[in-house]
């Protein structure tokens, strides 16, 4: 009797705090099931290439026109268009400040139509294929699908910055950061912004 309960014991212990055989096993797992997607995504990610080199990518014209002056009682501040140009790819960053500037918004769009466009949101998008989750003591990074995107969002605890990275119709790279803006307040940004009109 005394060996049984024993026996049990051990089995108790084992099964109540991960040993690191069990914990190896969890990561091998997550790590067989993130590849599997990686592939499938990379398959997917070959096709449309295919669609998104034949596209015309947007102008340095149309992403300013298509800029908010203000997004949630904040006003634009400024813009680039057209650095990532000589590489043949299509992109424009703005930011936005409140009228204090207690509140700070970056935006950064990427357009993945033309080759080299196709070429350069095809890694980002088998990144965000990938589960993860991370946490220490001052932030916190995962991976979630919100508003039928896969995206990737990091925001720090004390709620001083946080940073949502997603792909809009498998086309559009956006990453939007926050300062002094916490996660709620950069997915309400991101809310404000009339993805749709882009292509």
């Amino acid at each position: 009797m005394k060996k049984l309960l024993f026996s049990i014991a051990i089995l108790a212990s084992f099964t109540a705090c991960e040993n690191p055989v069990s914990k190896k096993i969890k990561e091998t797992k997550e790590s067989v099931s993130n590849t599997r997607k990686a592939v499938k995504e990379m398959e997917k990610v070959q096709e449309d290439m295919e669609d998104l080199k034949n596209e015309e990518p947007l102008t340095n014209e149309e992403l300013k026109a298509w800029l908010p002056d203000e997004i949630n009682g904040m006003k634009r501040t400024g813009y680039k268009a057209g650095q990532t140009a000589f590489m043949q790819i299509a992109q424009i960053e703005a930011t936005y400040q409140n009228e204090d500037k207690s509140k700070k918004l970056h935006i950064q769009i990427m357009d993945g139509a033309g080759e080299m466009g196709a070429a350069a949101t095809a890694g980002i998008r088998i990144l965000f294929s990938q589960d993860f989750e991370e946490e220490d003591e001052y932030k916190v990074r995962r991976t979630l699908v919100k508003n039928g995107n896969k995206a990737v969002e990091e925001y720090r605890k004390d709620g001083s910055r946080s940073e949502i990275q997603y792909m809009e119709d498998n086309r559009f790279y956006i990453m939007v950061r926050g300062t002094n803006m916490d996660l709620k307040e950069t997915w309400d940004a991101i809310d404000e912004l009339d993805t749709d009109d882009l292509g």
